[in-house]
């Protein structure tokens, strides 16, 4: 399932890194696509919404879903 997030705070490409690893840390499948100047992130992922906004959550980026 193709999901989109806007995420603020992500400032540098570690930052898309740390992203993309929390991600893929709960959904090793996960197709993560990040543009960072646009605030998105796209996820395909059989992983429920809430989770995958948690992982981001907790790498300490806002998440609107």
């Amino acid at each position: 399932m193709q999901q989109t997030f806007t995420v603020t705070g992500m400032t540098c490409g570690h930052c898309e890194k740390s992203v993309m690893r929390a991600l893929q840390h709960v959904d090793p499948q996960a197709k993560v696509a990040i543009d960072r100047t646009q605030n998105r992130v796209e996820v395909e992922s059989s992983q429920p919404r809430e989770v995958l906004a948690n992982a981001i959550s907790e790498e300490g980026y806002a998440v609107s879903t």
